[in-house]
């Protein structure tokens, strides 16, 4: 069996980084793949990009 580790870092939830990686999830799934993911902007000690538009 396979693992894979899949790591979001895009700020907004089912946007496109979002999207791209649940479905990329789902196949692996699909193939027989264990995985974990990880949100970056849900951990408590991320300071990336928060999708503010302050930089804007």
């Amino acid at each position: 069996m396979s693992r894979i580790i899949a790591v979001n870092a895009g700020p907004r939830m089912r946007f496109n980084s979002d999207t791209l990686l649940t479905q990329a999830q789902q196949g692996a799934a699909a193939a027989g793949a264990e995985i974990t993911r990880f949100d970056l902007f849900r951990l408590e000690r991320y300071t990336g990009c928060i999708s503010c538009f302050g930089c804007k």
